[in-house]
């Protein structure tokens, strides 16, 4: 009889971590199963199908050939069409030979990481925030070093703080904003702020501004626009969320030209090419109407202000205005309740899929993410289960 062979991964693999979002998405999906009902405020996607035009320019690229490998860095045309909406969006001087198309966000995230530190290395990261920066670092060897983002500064990092943190063996500092989980927006006198706390050391900022067009209130600021950090900044951007495109895999990175060269080979050893059809719809998303991103980041405020509103009137929750993005993250410590646990609850007694702050990193603790992705229908029901589930248990 044959005898299975043990398994024997790579330590590094034990250093890996996950996405939250997705095991409570099957953990909802499996009780959905069974007949139950869950409203979905979990999963970090637009809810909204891809705008039409840019659906008809993919079918009409594979329809025309686009099915076939393209260059690592991506097609020509729209490197250029990025680099043109960069210019004018970040008023800098961005040209093709800096952008890098990637299949998603991500892509950027474990490629930057990848490419530029090494084990003894510190990388200054947001806390709470999207649990892959964390994973990454980890994976590479370095070592991940949290900033704490408070509720009392709206989830803006302390400048003061970022400062204190910052030492000779800094390789590489993550900003977010619009940020994940929080729905915090830097101002531009923080980004100003952290410029200055760098001051000329050879640090590299990787920007995650993959919701930098869903601001509610004010405007978006990029570390890229301050003078003399372009050369030190990755900017991390994309379709997925303006364009409700998550399932179309397309994120892009801007940087310096000898770093997009060494991206662009990861790439080459990786995923080969982001696929050729999709990028033909990423050209007609930037060239064409904009109407559909307006639409949805006005939709995407109207439930913000009922998910907020509403949660204020349940016992043991109380809630700030996001500023940007498509989440709530709402203090839950009066509650009583470890956010994992309540998570837990509110999922399987009141069928609302939720994440525990705790999804997101240690600071995490004592809140609950909640996606706005959702109808308003939905979520006052969802609401409804809240204050329901509260009033039984707390």
């Amino acid at each position: 009889m044959h005898k299975t062979n043990e398994l024997r991964l790579a330590k590094r693999m034990a250093r890996l971590g996950t996405e939250t979002a997705f095991e409570v998405l099957v953990k909802a999906r499996a009780l959905e199963a069974q007949g139950r009902d869950i409203i979905h405020l979990e999963i970090g996607e637009p809810d909204f199908d891809t705008p039409s035009n840019i659906v008809e320019a993919g079918c009409d690229a594979l329809r025309k050939g686009f099915t076939h490998y393209g260059p690592s860095a991506g097609i020509m045309e729209l490197r250029e069409d990025i680099a043109r909406h960069v210019t004018e969006t970040r008023r800098v001087n961005v040209t093709p030979d800096e952008v890098v198309v990637v299949p998603g966000g991500k892509p950027i995230i474990f490629f930057s990481i990848l490419a530029l530190a090494e084990e003894g290395d510190e990388i200054i990261y947001p806390n709470p925030g999207f649990p892959i920066y964390e994973s990454m670092i980890n994976y590479v060897g370095a070592k991940a070093v949290p900033i704490r983002l408070r509720e009392e500064l709206e989830f803006r990092l302390d400048v003061d703080e970022l400062a204190s943190l910052i030492n000779d063996r800094t390789k590489l500092i993550i900003v977010n904003s619009p940020q994940n989980p929080t729905g915090g927006v830097l101002t531009q006198d923080d980004i100003a702020a952290i410029a200055s706390a760098i001051g000329d050391r050879n640090i590299m900022v990787l920007s995650d501004e993959i919701y930098s067009q869903l601001i509610f209130e004010g405007e978006h600021h990029s570390i890229m626009s301050i003078d003399g950090m372009k050369d030190r900044t990755i900017l991390l951007d994309g379709f997925s969320k303006t364009y409700a495109m998550t399932g179309w895999r397309m994120g892009y990175g801007v940087m310096r030209s000898d770093l997009a060269t060494h991206i662009s080979r990861l790439m080459t050893n990786s995923n080969s090419c982001t696929a050729s059809f999709t990028q033909v719809a990423g050209i007609e998303a930037l060239r064409g109407s904009q109407d559909a991103v307006d639409d949805m980041r006005a939709k995407f405020k109207n439930r913000r202000d009922v998910m907020v509103a509403g949660l204020n009137k349940i016992n043991g929750f109380s809630c700030r205005l996001p500023h940007g993005a498509f989440y709530v993250f709402p203090n839950i410590t009066n509650t009583g309740w470890p956010s994992k646990k309540l998570a837990d609850a509110l999922l399987e007694d009141a069928g609302v899929a939720a994440l525990s702050g705790t999804a997101f990193g240690n600071f995490g603790e004592g809140y609950l993410r909640l996606s706005v992705a959702n109808s308003i229908e939905n979520i006052e029901k969802a609401l409804d289960s809240i204050d329901a589930w509260t009033k039984k248990n707390l």
